[in-house]
């Protein structure tokens, strides 16, 4: 039996809402890292052909998106209870919306090399800045609610990766010239932000939300247009442990599970204490990246097709579509199925063994290689490879992510969300660092 109808219903308009901000908080920066082939043949000399990267674009690039995403989110974890919620998570979209807005503009500028290179790192610099402080306070949004919302958030940043994978093999397929094409890439993006800030602003009026959230103060409640839950109806729905149902609990247990919780400190645990109950979680977030981010895309955007494939379709479809794909699969596979379990330790074992996937994908057909052999040369070899590592990078990052805010009280859920999105954000540097010492094994 249903509580009420109207709780119900926006319970499926807060997933719907979460599942968006979680598709516009990865979506900028997908389609950003789309567009590299702009920025490249914007910067390269023309009378010297020799040098195709004279900037060393690809390198900086990565550089200037990881310090202050890496930087931010750790700034973010212990800063967030400083500086109001609305003020870091709207904001950052904002912010993000100005700067791909400059971006946009600036396809159609005309200027020296110098100065379009030193405005494109600064541009990526703040991207990320402002990216990192709206993800961690997103996630720690997020894991206020039931586990289900964090499958529901991260499946959305799966879709993100999707949709540019899409597009980059339509302007291929199409033969699309590089300048037109950045203007969709960096458009795109703008129309994405203002969709996720319009859901952000309309989270806060929506009952369901309300109830676990808690940051509408008194006064404000009082003034909303639509009653808000009264107390009976707020234990029963905030006590629904299973998070896959609204059934209605007994009044006699709701109350001594609210004694209960009304016993706990009203003091939020420090940093250090909350890092102590999650730190497995936190490594195996960190571990899950660090893998993926060591050979996705660096080293897999130079696998060569053996002939199953057109080489202007292989890489957009075989590599990034595939993976974003299975990825979404393996981050929504967690709202059916948690295995193992929290406090499993097959749980982190699985999570490490997972560093099979590197060299398996370096015996691929990448191409140029000097020192290792092609063992894997068909191109269904590296399509089953490749869908077995973004399935399991998937999974098991939605369930770090998911698993970590239920080993604390829910009063410090969000600390645990801000702490866990700077290690994801550590596990993308390590990766990203990794990946420049395995491209020169190849």
């Amino acid at each position: 039996m249903r509580i009420c109808k109207g709780t119900s219903d926006k319970h499926g308009l807060v997933a719907v809402i979460f599942f968006l901000l979680g598709m516009g908080t990865l979506l900028p920066w997908s389609f950003f890292i789309t567009a590299m082939n702009y920025f490249t043949d914007r910067l390269r000399n023309d009378t010297d052909s020799s040098q195709s990267d004279p900037y060393m674009f690809d390198n900086m690039s990565v550089l200037l998106a990881q310090l202050p995403l890496l930087l931010f989110t750790l700034l973010n974890s212990f800063l967030y209870q400083h500086i109001a919620e609305k003020m870091r998570i709207a904001g950052s979209m904002v912010f993000i919306l100005l700067l791909f807005i400059l971006t946009a503009v600036l396809v159609k500028v005309k200027m020296d090399r110098d100065h379009f290179f030193s405005i494109t790192m600064a541009t990526i610099w703040f991207i990320n800045m402002f990216g990192a402080v709206l993800q961690g306070s997103l996630f720690g949004l997020v894991c206020k609610l039931p586990p289900r919302f964090s499958s529901l958030f991260m499946s959305g940043q799966a879709v993100a990766g999707i949709f540019s994978g899409l597009a980059m093999l339509l302007l291929n397929i199409f033969k699309t010239d590089s300048e037109s094409a950045a203007l969709g890439y960096f458009i795109t993006p703008c129309a994405a932000t203002l969709l996720t800030l319009c859901c952000y602003l309309i989270l806060p009026h929506l009952r369901f939300a309300q109830l676990y959230l808690e940051n509408v103060s008194p006064k404000t409640a009082e003034t909303q247009k639509e009653p808000p839950a009264d107390r009976s109806e707020m234990d029963k729905i905030k006590l629904d442990d299973a998070g896959n149902g609204f059934d209605i609990i007994g009044e006699t247990e709701a109350c001594e599970k609210l004694n209960e919780l009304e016993q706990e400190t009203e003091e939020k645990s420090t940093v250090p204490q909350v890092f102590k109950k999650i730190w497995v979680m936190a490594f195996c977030v960190t571990c899950v990246f660090a893998v993926t981010l060591s050979v996705f895309p660096a080293i897999t955007v130079n696998t060569k097709s053996s002939g199953l494939f057109e080489e202007n379709i292989f890489i957009p479809l075989c590599s990034f579509i595939v993976f974003n794909v299975m990825d979404w699969i393996g981050r929504s596979l967690t709202s059916r199925l948690q295995w193992p379990s929290m406090k499993s330790n097959l749980f982190p074992l699985f999570v490490v063994l997972r560093v099979v996937f590197i060299p398996a994908l370096m015996l691929c057909n990448v191409q140029p290689r000097f020192y290792l052999p092609v063992f894997f040369n068909h191109d269904m070899a590296y399509i089953i490879c490749m869908s077995l590592f973004a399935i399991t990078s998937g999974y098991f990052a939605c369930l770090s992510m998911s698993y970590a805010p239920q080993l604390v009280r829910p009063k410090d859920a969000e600390t645990a969300g801000a702490l866990m999105t700077f290690f994801l954000a550590l596990g993308l540097s390590l990766g990203a660092a990794l990946s420049f010492g395995l491209k020169k094994m190849i």
